[in-house]
């Protein structure tokens, strides 16, 4: 009888460290990722740089007319990172080819139009704008 407690006990525990443990994860830890606390981000866009060994990487957050936030690298796969995006009322405009995009469109991938504000993932979490440093670093290759 003892032992069939123990036994049933064990799995249980077993149990419990399985399901405690298998949370959902999208993104890096803490270390891994760079925070904006959504409340200094508005439908203004706010510029940001990121250090990526050496590379100014520059992207931008702003929040759209559905009050959604929008990121994106502040450079495009094909214009490059040397003069990135301009504000121009709800619109963005690309200071190398004046190619005009609707905020409320960014967010997406390039679906190979031409210039196009590169893609920049996020997510949001305890009312920060949550950006991982590996994507980031990845994206340096716009800028160099």
């Amino acid at each position: 009888m003892k032992q069939k407690i123990l036994i049933s006990g064990l799995l249980l525990v077993g149990l419990l460290l399985i399901v405690g443990c298998s949370g959902k994860s999208s993104a890096p830890g803490p270390d891994g990722v760079v925070t904006i606390p959504i409340e200094q981000v508005s439908e203004t866009v706010q510029k940001y740089t990121y250090d990526a060994n050496g590379v100014a990487v520059t992207y931008f957050a702003v929040i759209g007319s559905d009050g959604n936030v929008r990121t994106a690298f502040d450079a495009c796969d094909v214009c490059g990172g040397s003069k990135g995006y301009e504000q121009q009322g709800t619109d963005i405009k690309c200071r190398n080819c004046g190619k005009v995009f609707r905020i409320d469109g960014l967010g997406t991938k390039n679906k190979g139009y031409g210039c196009w504000p590169s893609f920049l993932s996020h997510y949001i979490e305890d009312g920060n704008i949550v950006i991982s440093k590996a994507e980031l670093a990845a994206g340096a290759s716009r800028f160099v």
